[in-house]
């Protein structure tokens, strides 16, 4: 039978593997990262962590995500959140556009979208609950980064430079916003300072806006105006500060569990291009990672994750044929990681993350 997932830990989180297994309650955070429809192959692991695997945690979740990985993680707390995945799965990989969509169709599609996954009832039952702790983050954006006309691109383009020279040049074109649920403190979030960060508590008012917002690509969707509770401003994808992440999670109360569609991780959205800048092992000591292996990805159609590329490249029914059979595909993935686990073949799987 072939391994449809590799899965490498950080020191920390290894040990505690070879040591103990693992558990449910050992997990402090999940993480989530950007990436469109790439998000489709973790499908399966989702159903089983959401339906399976936490459903009976002792100790409260803390979830990071933006973009997308935000918009999974709001499954959480739903009143049946395999359910409510489903959904969202189910919406997404079956969206489809005009011809030539311009911003205002796509954003426009993107809020009917939100209404149907994550209602105000929806809202309701996450924030009404405490078991999942979620945090996604957006970017507010300065200067022109926050214009809708022909400025933005000039924007994204002075952003890409400085971003080049040093990540933290980043600062001077957006902040880094984390609305998180209102019982939790962000409290491992104390030592981000590599940019200007600012936290607001989620609510009822400002719930859909934000996860609007950590979705909004730039030149692709709108950005978010206002949200209510936080500094007034335009706000964008949060990948665009956090694509892939590329921060401390010393100050998490337990291990980090991090499902990935990419084998690579990239910091931020302008660094996709920046192949020397991708986050190691020798940062996270207790972080799991969990990607597709080589023969999953050779096993997909077209041999390669969905992504939005596949909009323009292939025609609907074509496109959703595709992701319908990745989604599929996924779910041996989580089969294979809930066996291992389960059975506690999984400290024979996992390899020690080194740089």
């Amino acid at each position: 039978m072939s391994d449809w997932i590799d899965i490498k830990a950080g020191a920390q989180a290894y040990q505690h593997i070879q040591e103990k297994q693992l558990t449910a309650d050992d997990i402090g955070l999940l993480l989530g990262a950007s990436g469109g429809p790439k998000w489709f192959v973790l499908q399966g692991i989702d159903r089983w962590m959401f339906g399976d695997f936490f459903k009976n945690n002792d100790k409260p979740l803390n979830t990071l995500g933006t973009s997308a990985g935000a918009w999974r993680f709001a499954a959480l707390g739903q009143q049946d959140p395999v359910a409510a995945s489903d959904l969202f799965c189910q919406l997404y990989s079956t969206q489809t556009y005009s011809e030539k969509p311009d911003r205002a169709e796509i954003t426009r599609e993107a809020k009917i979208l939100l209404d149907k996954y994550i209602s105000d009832k929806a809202v309701e039952e996450i924030l009404g609950q405490s078991a999942f702790r979620h945090h996604f983050i957006v970017a507010r954006c300065r200067g022109w980064t926050a214009s809708e006309s022909r400025r933005q691109l000039v924007g994204l383009l002075n952003s890409a430079v400085a971003n080049g020279i040093s990540r933290r040049w980043l600062g001077r074109f957006y902040e880094r916003v984390i609305f998180h649920h209102p019982d939790s403190d962000a409290a491992f979030t104390r030592d981000w300072n590599d940019l200007p960060t600012t936290r607001v508590a989620l609510s009822q008012e400002n719930f859909q806006p934000a996860i609007l917002a950590t979705g909004s690509i730039p030149l692709v969707l709108d950005g978010v105006k206002d949200i209510p509770g936080a500094p007034k401003g335009i706000y964008r994808d949060g990948g665009v500060t956090d694509y892939h992440f590329d921060l401390d999670f010393s100050n998490v109360d337990g291990l980090v569990l991090y499902p990935h569609f990419n084998r690579d991780v990239i910091p931020g959205w302008f660094d996709k291009r920046l192949t020397w800048r991708r986050t190691t092992g020798k940062k996270w000591p207790n972080v799991i990672f969990i990607s597709p292996s080589e023969a999953f990805i050779k096993s997909l159609p077209y041999g390669k994750i969905p992504d939005r590329t596949d909009f323009a490249n292939l025609d609907a029914e074509t496109r959703m044929n595709y992701w319908r059979k990745a989604i599929d595909a996924g779910r041996r993935m989580g089969d294979q990681l809930q066996d291992w686990v389960e059975n506690g073949t999984l400290r024979e799987k996992v390899k020690l993350w080194t740089p």
